[in-house]
């Protein structure tokens, strides 16, 4: 038993944790520890863990790649004329992070790893002679260096697992291995690439101590990263959160419940952020105050901080936005998400439900009516690999050129990429969305698609619309009956696809043109595989706008016949976020709905503690076939038909007539090049914030 003196110091420490003090200091209950016994149990259906045997295979890895770090710096060292016994000490060291260091990693998850080298060791010492080094090892294969990115990394895999490996060089002549990076003053005279690889490590270990129960803070964070992935916005590249985040808000939920169980904990996080009101910044701690000259997020300095949608700010020096390419569509469907797991939690903590129902994915194919199927293709695996990895990086930016568009509402991108390969038949009668930046040929890009919203399970559209003197929607051809996934890779290569869904504003014949949006994102991808030299003969990307009908050519049927366990038959279909878009409720949100889900999804499950319960991208491709096809395209027109009458609930999109352009051969005598028609770029994307008060989090009342 504590003393008296020994729990108000206990309460005292556990207040200081964070921005504010806790909300509240209750310990568990008997129910609290029976529903974590039940996420367990429910988590190891899911292998979110690993064996103790792989645990050890890992940490031979690690420990190898050590030895191999201390060996090549001892070499490097003998290079520059160093005494070999002086060489001998210098050190050096490999340091983990990210979730393999927070302790949550799953299995066949990669490692992040960090190599940390004295001051007479260069980086182009790792990319060279290491990177030699590495190469001979019987154990590396699929080994890529990567040393013109952002943050610099030798990627590989190590006897079966894959690991992401940055360098940073200290200013210090040696580097022992009981050296921690906490300390600020390492930073000193670093430059940026080395204080963004050292970022990594020093975050994850201050999350680490700004927690009070770290096995609590696991196991709450395994469920929250299941559910994140399982509902599709696990991905900080495309908008969503990555790792780190999530790790932040489950760090910010122990914060405020210090004693709760995991359980507890998971339900409290849907509680405290469902009710967050972004843009107000996520802080684990005050801001330290660090002159090394590192710029930090802080909108009262940083104008471009103050745009920031929803800021999760890192707790170690220099302080970072963990989430700066959260867009306003992403954030939508993220806030949705949080009160739909909220609408979940609540049932299952009261026993209406069990926690597989958390974890249940929902049918992304289904729920909208208007979808972009972006196509990323090439002529070699290998390409193909390093192709699709630099277009997915760019697709939030075709995200905000489709938010910025005055007539869509929301634009969700599904993080999954999909297989694709292309047909001989198809790719000779396919044309790309836009021409490529090499293309010279005389073209005009306008692809004029008639969709009728006004029934969804009519079954005939409206006829096709006339924008422009003698130029016709052409008759669409309609695409394969079967999805082209079982085909093996020919001449036309291996292709990669991601799949956008749209929301359009409620307008009477509503005319959107999606030209400039998807050439302005081709363009972004095109310059920057020029910059970084990537680009090869082969290389292609493809925007096709299709109904949910036509999804049945892209994607597996069973993706699109999925149905959820639990009913949605009575539950709200769409909940209106602070900026006005309806998106999907997959889950009960009142009373009446939560209680007629529970009895039509859970009442035949069994609860592990009772008998019974309670009652791939956007458009662009770099072909030369830009002309005299497109006409007969069967993946640039769209089918003429009705809506599919038994997904029509799930729909957002209520405009009666919408008529989507995203381009259609038509050539010019007048003018050379490409040209694009009808661009609709003129609604700027602006978001008023309180400054004076963006740096202060308020209180979560329960």
């Amino acid at each position: 038993m504590w003393s008296p003196q020994q729990q108000q110091n206990m309460s005292q420490q556990q207040r200081t944790l964070g921005m504010t003090s806790a909300i509240t200091m209750a310990g568990p209950k008997q129910l609290d520890h029976d529903r974590t016994d039940e996420l367990i149990e429910t988590l190891e259906l899911y292998n979110v863990s690993v064996t103790e045997q792989e645990l050890n295979h890992r940490m031979e890895i690690l420990s190898k790649l050590n030895n191999l770090v201390k060996e090549w710096i001892k070499e490097t060292s003998i290079n520059r004329n160093m005494p070999p016994n002086v060489a001998e000490q210098v050190g050096g060291k490999i340091y983990t992070f990210g979730s393999y260091r927070l302790g949550v990693h799953h299995k066949g998850a990669d490692i992040d790893a960090l190599c940390v080298a004295p001051r007479h060791v260069d980086r182009s010492d790792y990319f060279t002679s290491f990177f030699d080094k590495l190469k001979e090892q019987k154990e590396v294969t699929d080994l890529r260096a990567v040393p013109e990115a952002f943050v610099p990394v030798i990627k590989m895999n190590f006897d079966g697992i894959e690991i992401d490996m940055l360098f940073a060089r200290l200013a210090l002549r040696e580097i022992p291995d009981s050296m921690d990076l906490q300390e600020d003053i390492l930073l000193k005279n670093l430059d940026p690439k080395c204080v963004r690889s050292l970022n990594g490590c020093r975050v994850t270990d201050e999350i680490l101590r700004l927690v009070p129960n770290v096995e609590n803070f696991r196991l709450a964070l395994r469920a929250i990263k299941l559910w994140a992935k399982k509902h599709g916005i696990y991905s900080n590249a495309l908008g969503y959160l990555g790792g780190v985040s999530w790790a932040m808000l489950v760090a910010r939920t122990c914060q405020l419940y210090p004693n709760a169980v995991a359980a507890t904990l998971v339900h409290k996080f849907f509680l405290v952020f469902s009710k967050w009101k972004w843009p107000q910044p996520v802080l684990l701690k005050q801001l330290d105050v660090v002159n090394l000259g590192f710029t930090v997020w802080d909108p009262r300095v940083n104008i471009a901080d103050r745009y920031h949608l929803m800021p999760i700010i890192t707790p170690a020096y220099p302080q970072q936005n963990s989430t700066f390419n959260v867009s306003m569509s992403t954030r939508t469907i993220m806030e949705d998400e949080f009160k739909n797991g909220l609408a979940i939690t609540d049932d299952i903590m009261v026993g209406r439900a069990t926690w597989d129902k958390l974890f249940e994915p929902p049918n992304f194919f289904t729920k909208y009516k208007h979808y972009i199927v972006l196509l990323a293709s090439a002529d070699t695996p290998e390409d193909q690999l390093e192709w699709s990895g630099l277009v997915e990086s760019k697709i939030r930016h075709l995200i905000g050129n489709l938010e910025r568009n005055q007539h869509i509402k929301l634009a969700h991108v599904n993080p999954e990429c999909f297989p694709h390969y292309e047909s001989n038949e198809q790719s000779s009668t396919a044309q790309p969305a836009t021409p490529s930046p090499s293309d010279t040929s005389s073209t005009e890009v306008t692809e004029k698609t008639a969709v009728s919203d006004s029934n969804p399970v009519a079954e005939t559209p409206p006829a096709p619309n006339v924008t422009s003197p003698g130029v016709t929607t052409p008759t669409p051809t309609p695409p394969p009956s079967t999805p082209n996934t079982s085909s093996k890779p020919g001449k036309e290569g291996l292709g990669s696809m991601w799949f956008i869904g749209l929301v359009f504003e409620k307008t009477e014949h509503l005319n959107v043109d999606l030209t400039y949006d998807i050439q302005s994102f081709t363009e972004t991808v095109h310059r920057q595989a020029m910059q970084i030299k990537m680009m090869k003969d082969g290389m292609k990307i493809e925007a096709r706008y299709v109904k949910r009908k036509q999804l049945q050519s892209y994607v597996p049927p069973n993706l699109l016949k999925r149905e959820r366990k639990t009913s949605t038959s009575n539950s709200n279909p769409s909940q209106t976020p602070r900026n006005g878009t309806a998106t999907p409720m997959m889950s009960p949100t009142s009373e009446s709905n939560k209680s007629s889900t529970a009895n039509n999804g859970a009442s035949n499950k069994k609860r592990i503690s009772e008998n019974s319960c309670d009652g791939y991208f956007k458009k662009a491709k770099m072909g030369d076939e830009t002309s005299g096809q497109g006409d007969e395209s069967p993946n640039q027109s769209i089918v003429q038909g009705g809506e599919d009458s038994n997904s029509t609930s799930y729909s957002l999109d209520e405009s009666s007539n919408t008529y989507v352009n995203i381009g259609e051969t038509h050539k010019s005598t007048e003018t050379a090049g490409s040209q694009i028609v009808g661009a609709s770029n003129s609604a700027a994307l602006t978001k008023e914030q309180d400054t004076s008060s963006v740096l202060h989090e308020g209180f979560i009342c329960t």
